[in-house]
């Protein structure tokens, strides 16, 4: 799965000069978090968040008046308080490393480049809904973990089994448990959990959780 798959595509942005007041405003109306900053060329200069708009506004225990509040707001533009050296990936880059820099950044989205030109955006959000529908999350079915030796033939078996009962795979995906022995999950439709189990079991597979949604 790439970027340009799961991205949000043009997204909506502002310009360097928009008054903080108005960026918030802005940022609302679109129901966004998060808003890529253009120059005139169109060119990414910047990205700014819902977080840093919030805290450039006056705390509320403020000896300010509200009219003074507005007239600071208003002076105050995106480009004094904008992220300048802004994090981006590629189109063509994985998922996982998406989710890898924003993990390893702390940063919750990423402006998606087309060479110089932004082209989209890839959040936090959307990386879950990746994984949800990747997971089958919000598809009927039997859901099993199951610990398994790490060899070779071993998924091999395991997808065979579940062909042989006429089951169908709607999601797969294997991991490394904690104490380095493998692992996998898998959701299934078309068979009975009690005899999906009993397949597992009879491959020497541990089944370590199964549940049906």
């Amino acid at each position: 799965m790439l970027v340009k798959d799961c991205m949000t595509p043009n997204p909506v942005t502002i310009n360097p000069d928009m008054p903080v007041a108005e960026a918030l405003s802005f940022m609302r109306q679109h129901n966004v978090r998060r808003l890529p900053i253009l120059n005139k060329k169109r060119k990414l200069v910047g990205i700014i968040s819902e977080k840093d708009l919030l805290y450039a506004s006056p705390s509320p225990a403020t000896s300010l008046s509200v009219y003074e509040v507005g007239y600071l707001l208003s002076k105050l533009k995106v480009e004094e308080i904008m992220a300048k050296n802004v994090t981006t990936i590629t189109l063509d880059a994985s998922l996982e490393e998406a989710a890898r820099i924003m993990a390893d950044c702390k940063i919750s989205g990423l402006p998606v480049m087309d060479g110089d030109r932004l082209v989209g955006i890839i959040t936090e959000t959307d990386v879950f809904k990746t994984i949800l529908t990747m997971m089958g999350a919000r598809q009927p079915g039997v859901r099993l973990t199951l610990h398994l030796v790490d060899e070779p033939g071993a998924l091999s078996r395991i997808t065979g089994s579940i062909a042989a009962l006429g089951g169908d795979i709607i999601a797969l995906g294997t991991f490394h448990r904690p104490d380095g022995g493998g692992a996998m999950m898998v959701k299934v439709r078309g068979v009975e959990r009690v005899a999906l189990v009993k397949a597992m079991e009879t491959l020497d597979v541990t089944v370590a959780d199964v549940r049906e949604n």
